[in-house]
């Protein structure tokens, strides 16, 4: 089954982005450990939420709005697909992902 893991974390002046964790020697380990175990799709690094423009139709009229979908303080900074056997093994691939040591990884099945 596929799984969508979500990247993100607060965001707080003092703490590391997604990006700059990512691209760390241990997110490099990670992403060629999971390749070699066959469970790594795909994955990709989000601009921040002020680069994002959120889209609704209402009546029939484009509403764009700047700036991320939700008034939240957890930010998304990037996605991971992964193919695993199941929620376990994708609850430890995420557990391993170095931004959970950090931020949060949420796990979603992928229909």
């Amino acid at each position: 089954m596929r799984y969508l893991l979500l990247i993100g974390g607060e965001p707080d002046a003092t703490a590391a982005t997604s990006k700059e964790i990512c691209e760390a020697d241990d997110a490099g380990a990670w992403a060629e450990e999971m390749t070699r175990r066959g469970v790594f799709i795909s994955g990709e690094l989000l601009r921040p939420p002020e680069d994002a423009t959120t889209v609704r139709v209402r009546d029939g009229e484009v509403l764009l709005a700047d700036g991320p979908y939700a008034e939240t303080k957890e930010q998304i900074g990037g996605l991971t697909v992964i193919e695993c056997a199941d929620l376990d093994e994708a609850v430890a691939v995420a557990a391993a992902h170095p931004v959970a040591r950090h931020g949060l990884v949420e796990v979603r099945p992928i229909w």
